[in-house]
């Protein structure tokens, strides 16, 4: 019997950057992602193609992962190597995996590792909730593919509904759907591809990890207090005060990253309150604010990523918007008014060429909305 999987992307409107040190974060499942089809063999053989990428990937489920391989087959490995740390595996698959958008920075690892831990399970028998699936995938991404990220990519992925926002306390791991609130008005996300592509794992994503653990040391060291080892170090266990007592004294690089904690802590709080209030308007204020802290407190972001976030910012019908993923090429993304979309890609696609011309055959412009988490396609 075959099987498909929709894993969606994601997108982070507040709460970038944070969930690696378990701040708190909010999200959307978008209606466009990764879909798998497969069908369970009697073996434990798994074989993979991509109509995405070139090559096609096999190896035996029921054995260790080996190396990484730098391949997109990697993540099947990845999928396998979480997995077999819980259950034994003893069936493998046949199948065929595609993503929708070929950008930067709406988390496609995630999504992709998503699908392959579903499909692995429902070949084994194994029955996973959607937050086990995505603290198995965030596992497989940290510890076999080595990018150190938080939760929120794959809590979104896996827990996403199409009419509400994902709020997310990374520290605790408790969360909840907020439902859109009637009052709010009708807004679709505009996905806005620089044309640049990058890969997180060799990007300073990793680097700004260790300097926001740097900064929690800091803290600790300048206030006596015992230090953790690096790996149990956020600074989610780090009082404010602290930090507004002893920034002055710690290199101005690691105050940066901590003050865009703290801050971004707030306005998730602040963007909580508003969109269960339906104020859609001070929500993409906090979004705003979110990148300026990401320019200059988290110091992410490509010249090219700036110049769309600048153009985004004025247009009319633009309720706010900030980069996408790790922020450093990517994409931007948008809460817009639908009756204004046209006129903004039109505006945006014009202003952003001038500047990079050498863009014009990759830049992209797509308009996606909320969607409901990864699942089975009947």
């Amino acid at each position: 019997m075959q099987y498909h999987i929709f894993s969606p992307y994601r997108v982070c409107p507040i709460g970038a950057h944070v969930d690696h040190q378990h701040g708190l974060v909010t999200g959307f499942a978008i209606n466009k992602g990764v879909d798998l089809w497969f069908t369970p063999r009697e073996d434990t053989q798994v074989n993979l193609s991509s109509r995405t990428f070139e090559g096609n990937v096999s190896f035996d489920i029921s054995q260790p992962s080996q190396v990484r391989e730098r391949h997109w087959g990697d993540y099947a490995r990845g999928a396998k190597y979480a997995l077999r740390k819980r259950f034994d595996l003893y069936r493998g698959l046949d199948g065929v995996i595609q993503g929708s958008l070929p950008i930067g920075g709406l988390s496609s690892s995630a999504a992709v590792l998503i699908a392959y831990v579903m499909a692995f399970a429902k070949a084994n028998g194994i029955s996973l909730k959607p937050f086990e699936i995505a603290q198995i995938a965030s596992e497989a991404e940290r510890e076999y593919i080595g990018l150190n990220n938080g939760l929120l990519d794959q809590a979104c992925i896996a827990l996403g509904k199409k009419d509400g926002l994902l709020f997310l306390d990374c520290d605790t791991n408790e969360y909840r759907i907020i439902r859109k609130n009637p009052e709010m008005p009708d807004f679709e996300i505009g996905i806005f591809f620089s044309g640049l592509t990058r890969s997180l794992v060799n990007s300073d994503y990793n680097l700004r990890v260790y300097e926001c653990k740097t900064a929690a040391w800091n803290m600790l060291a300048y206030t006596d207090q015992p230090l953790k080892t690096f790996d149990k170090t956020f600074l989610r266990d780090i009082p404010k005060s602290t930090f507004d007592k002893t920034k002055i004294a710690m290199p101005s690089r690691f105050a940066r990253r901590a003050e865009h904690f703290y801050t971004e802590y707030r306005r998730v709080r602040q963007g909580v309150t508003a969109w269960e209030s339906g104020n859609l308007k001070l929500f993409g204020k906090l979004s705003f604010a979110s990148c300026e802290s990401s320019i200059h407190n988290y110091e992410c972001g490509s010249q090219e990523l700036i110049a769309i976030y600048d153009i985004i910012k004025e247009q009319k019908g633009v309720w706010g918007g900030r980069f996408s993923g790790a922020g450093f090429k990517g994409a931007c993304i948008a809460l817009v008014d639908p009756a204004y979309k046209e006129d903004i890609e039109k505006e945006l696609t014009e202003r952003y060429l001038e500047q990079f011309p050498e863009y014009e055959t990759t830049f992209k412009v797509f308009w996606v909305k909320p969607d409901n988490g990864a699942r089975f396609v009947d």
